[in-house]
């Protein structure tokens, strides 16, 4: 970050990466603005507080995760080709953080930090339901006509990708999404 990055921008991205790195309750405001080299008023000036920079990181993650996937589906053509678009984002998200050393899923993270009710987990519940959706929406143009058992199947794979990132979170490496994916593809493959 340079001194022309605005303030919000610079501190939103020392957020993301202490968030990330230490965790939402561990980090204080004083370790960001430092980290962003900016006065306290600046984040003030920017955010009305903590909670708003939190919530500010959480839908940028989201929206992060939302272009990773748009760049994996330009290339997929067929169904089979978008639903592991899915899997592959989680592989290409999980890398942008490798840098702050992969603790899993920033948003599951953050959430599992927030008291029920906060909106920060309604953002990461948006995201848990968007990748299901596109599940079912892909599986429908793979087999149209078919209903109860698209909805297991997007339930499956959504259980199966989710289990597999919090894996991997504990082993500190994206293995486990990659393995997710093979078994996904061998699931998507028997349909």
């Amino acid at each position: 970050m340079t001194e022309k990055t605005p303030a919000k921008e610079r501190l939103l991205n020392a957020a993301a990466e202490l968030f990330y790195r230490e965790g939402v309750g561990a980090t204080g405001i004083d370790a960001i603005t430092a980290h962003a080299g900016v006065a306290k008023m600046s984040l003030y000036n920017n955010f009305s507080s903590k909670a708003d920079l939190v919530n500010a990181y959480m839908q940028r993650r989201l929206d992060e995760w939302r272009d990773v996937y748009q760049e994996r589906l330009r290339n997929a053509t067929t169904p089979q080709e978008r639903i592991l678009a899915v899997f592959d984002s989680y592989v290409d998200h999980a890398a942008l953080a490798d840098e702050w050393g992969f603790r899993g899923c920033g948003l599951l993270n953050a959430a599992a930090e927030l008291p029920v009710g906060d909106p920060g987990r309604a953002v990461v519940a948006f995201q848990k339901e968007e990748v299901e959706r596109l599940f079912k929406e892909h599986l429908l143009e793979m087999r149209p006509g078919a209903s109860v058992s698209i909805d297991d199947t997007a339930q499956h794979l959504s259980f199966l990708l989710e289990g597999a990132m919090s894996r991997a979170g504990l082993d500190g490496h994206d293995a486990r999404l990659k393995t997710a994916r093979k078994i996904a593809n061998s699931i998507l493959e028997r349909l």
